[in-house]
């Protein structure tokens, strides 16, 4: 006969219940998944039956050929166009935010950006410039971009879509400034409306020592806007 010492079997019951609980936590996660899953099908099903009724409304005739995967084409671009809905700051720093004693400007300029306009629902696009004074902390330059491309894949407006970015980035970091600006070209002024072909619109914000401190300011619109 076989006996066995209880720290023995208080460490293999143990070890059932860690495997028992990974086991209902896996299983748990899967199923969430596929709820996610199915509901963004049904989302999609839903867009795509909004475009057929449009296109169907406007006297085309949905059924014809090159038509016929235009409403689910549309509702999966409608749904890359406006990802940023799903996405938060906290989501995409993954750790990219390091301790450095650093307190000089860091520019990020040129960022490309693509937007819906919530008005009329097309586009505008631009670039971003974004500065920030360090507080002994420092983020991936990457993170920056990034966090441009949550905000504008969005329905937006400019001015809220600066505001933001800056605002985003203040809360991430804690830096002791952020300044943001972006120059865009609307579709909506473009396409349609007064038609201006050469008209853009540039907004910005100034946080911390960008906005108290006028010779900070100066230095990164200098630089930010220098081609």
């Amino acid at each position: 006969m076989e006996y066995h010492h209880a720290s023995d079997m208080n460490g293999v019951v143990s070890e059932y219940l860690n495997m028992h609980i990974e086991s209902k936590h896996n299983g748990s996660s899967r199923e969430v998944k596929d709820s996610k899953e199915a509901a963004d099908a049904n989302k999609l099903t839903l867009i795509e039956k909004a475009y057929s009724t449009m296109l169907s409304e406007l006297g085309e005739d949905v059924d014809r050929e090159g038509l016929l995967c235009t409403p689910l084409r549309a509702a999966k671009a409608m749904q890359f166009l406006t990802k940023g809905y799903k996405e938060t700051t906290q989501d995409i720093m993954n750790d990219a935010i390091f301790d450095e004693n650093h307190d000089e400007m860091v520019i990020v300029k040129d960022i490309d950006l693509f937007s819906l306009c919530e008005h009329h629902l097309v586009p505008f696009f631009g670039k971003a410039h974004i500065a920030y004074l360090p507080n002994k902390k420092v983020v991936g330059l990457s993170k920056l971009a990034r966090i441009v491309e949550i905000y504008s894949r969005r329905l937006q407006v400019q001015e809220r879509l600066t505001k933001q970015i800056a605002s985003a980035i203040t809360e991430a970091l804690e830096p002791a400034g952020v300044a943001v600006v972006i120059e865009a070209v609307h579709m909506c002024m473009v396409m349609r409306g007064v038609q201006k072909m050469n008209a853009s619109t540039v907004t910005s914000v100034m946080l911390g020592g960008f906005h108290d401190n006028p010779k900070t300011r100066r230095e990164f619109l200098a630089l930010a806007l220098k081609k």
